[in-house]
């Protein structure tokens, strides 16, 4: 995982969820973090402004952990760059 993306993912998540900054990790699920389904549409779009990537409802909707956000925006951006 590229440690530019995984910050910024989880500083997005810290501060969208107003948590404390050593709170979320990157092997952090949402259910720990408490984040339910609205508070992760709120997630994702603050993701995709961050990165200007769009996220498709299919593939935000099985986000359960922080480890596959920062997965899924990777991925994003590496399609984006070619």
């Amino acid at each position: 995982m590229d440690k530019t993306v995984t910050d910024r993912v989880i500083a997005v998540i810290t501060k969208a969820q107003h948590l404390e900054a050593d709170v979320v990790k990157a092997d952090s699920s949402f259910a720990e973090l408490k984040i339910d389904s609205l508070d992760g549409l709120q997630i994702v779009f603050a993701l995709e402004d961050e990165f200007d990537v769009s996220i498709p409802d299919e593939e935000a909707r099985k986000l359960t952990t922080v480890a596959q956000v920062i997965d899924g925006v990777t991925s994003l951006l590496a399609q984006k760059a070619v």
